[in-house]
């Protein structure tokens, strides 16, 4: 057998490195050919079968040394198979590939390949096969992979486009107009990014600006609350898994946030409260810029920009060895200080606004905030910062039962029921008093009217009324 092939081979073209003399013996060649997972069937120029490993029984269902001598037409005659690749490689001179069925019932996908002599025909045909259930399995599996990866992107990029349509930044004060430009002479970059600010005030909301207004703006935004996802979970959900890595594990594997985030950016929320150990691999990500699938040895590179943000002193973790040195300066590459939404009141009325625009245009409804409600917004505090804020409003939209929203001090601190129009009829009796009265009354008014006309916009209401910006705050202040 194995000099029939020599002779054959003889007649072909070979190339100067075909000429080097294999360190593969004989047995060794007939020992790795027997071996293998696929079907190898090798014929003449006339279809003579020269060569048939042990994995062609399972192709053809007889014995492969039987069928050393024969010639695949008789296979045809036999009805061994329904049609063969290998005549149509010697007819055509070209490669075949097609699906072949045994009496058995076994669907194979083989490829022919012709080598051609000197003359210019076929010298021999090379035949390899695989069973069809294993080959589709696999691009079954692969197809599912790419599906659920592109289904993640897909599904986040949705709902980070429509979060960042409405939580667009708020920068009516200096120090928010500040971090704003801030923010968009480092988004065209590349440079990790630390948000720095108590809960509530807006890190995600500017994260997603950032992205929006970066190179990666078209690549996915994948926010991960560091804090919510259990510690033993944590790799798995930053790096992903292949199947079988772990009892439980989905049997198609999972791709990770890395993955997932792939040229886009990922954004860190409550960064302090990684454990020490996932600090660690995390920082690996960061200086190799490499990622490894649990129960995987592929290594695949990440592109991703990252974001981090925290309402915890990093510092005084550090200290504490709560946190690691390297990954705290591997990420506070640029940081950024988000105000309390205390330290900021020009803030306040122009996201009261905003979400009141929200809230009616969601509910159909044409509410508005009276000057006693503008009054006490600005009185109050705001420990939970924006987040308290848009709770209020919601609050107030909700259980208020007229257009005319009014605020007490139980709605804001115990949130109760905001209390009856009937309590302030500002507009259902006239006006009384002296003339003095009533034009503060008629100022407050329309400053309260310009005010909702601007969405809370202190500068452009000022302009609209004709004073300083100052003046207009001092005269929402009094009392």
């Amino acid at each position: 057998m194995v000099a029939e092939l020599r002779e054959l081979s003889d007649n072909r073209r070979v190339s100067a490195k075909e000429k080097i003399k294999s360190p593969l013996n004989r047995l060794d060649l007939e020992m790795i050919i027997n071996h293998s997972y696929d079907a190898i069937f090798v014929t003449d120029g006339l279809g003579n079968i020269l060569l048939a490993n042990a994995a062609t029984e399972k192709l053809l269902g007889v014995n492969h040394k039987g069928l050393i001598g024969t010639n695949v037409k008789s296979l045809l005659e036999k009805k061994i198979y329904d049609w063969s690749p290998t005549l149509k490689a010697i007819e055509t001179q070209s490669v075949v590939t097609g699906l072949l069925k045994n009496p058995q019932g076994t669907r194979q996908i083989a490829t022919s390949t012709p080598l051609l002599g000197e003359n210019g025909n076929v010298a021999m045909v090379i035949t390899n096969a695989r069973d069809k259930v294993i080959v589709d399995k696999y691009i079954e599996d692969v197809k599912t992979e790419r599906a659920t990866a592109n289904r993640y992107k897909a599904a986040i990029e949705y709902l980070s486009d429509k979060e960042l349509e409405l939580n667009s930044i708020v920068a009516e004060s200096r120090q928010m107009r500040e971090i704003v430009i801030t923010g968009n002479i480092i988004a065209k970059t590349d440079s990790t990014v630390m948000l720095i600010g108590e809960s509530g005030t807006g890190k995600e909301v500017m994260a997603k600006y950032i992205h929006r207004h970066s190179l990666r703006c078209q690549e996915p935004f994948i926010p991960v609350n560091c804090a919510a996802i259990p510690h033993e979970l944590l790799e798995s959900e930053f790096f992903g898994y292949v199947r079988g890595a772990f009892t439980g594990a989905s049997t198609q594997g999972k791709p990770g946030l890395f993955e997932i985030a792939d040229k886009g950016t990922l954004f860190l929320d409550e960064i302090g409260e990684l454990p020490l150990a996932m600090q660690s691999k995390l920082l690996r990500v960061i200086e190799t810029g490499e990622i490894q699938r649990l129960g995987s040895t592929a290594i695949h590179r990440a592109n991703v920009r990252l974001i981090a943000a925290t309402n915890r002193n990093l510092r005084t973790m550090i200290s504490q060895k709560l946190f690691r040195n390297d990954l705290y300066y591997r990420l506070n590459v640029i940081p950024i200080h988000l105000p309390a939404l205390r330290e900021r009141p020009d803030d306040i009325l122009a996201l009261a606004q905003r979400f009141l625009d929200e809230l009616n245009s969601k509910y159909a409804f044409k509410k508005t905030l009276t000057t006693q409600a503008t009054l006490k917004l600005l009185e109050y505090s705001w420990p939970g910062n924006a987040r308290e804020l848009r709770n209020v409003i919601e609050r107030l939209v909700i259980t208020s039962p007229g257009e005319d929203l009014y605020l007490e001090e139980n709605c804001l601190i115990s949130g109760k029921a905001c209390p009856d129009i009937n309590k302030y009829p500002e507009k259902s009796m006239p006006y009384k008093g002296t003339l003095r009265s009533v034009l503060k009354a008629v100022e407050e008014r329309y400053i309260r009217q310009v005010l909702a006309e601007c969405n809370g916009r202190v500068g452009e209401a000022a302009k609209r009324l004709g004073i300083h910006r100052t003046m207009l705050y001092r005269k929402t202040r009094k009392k």
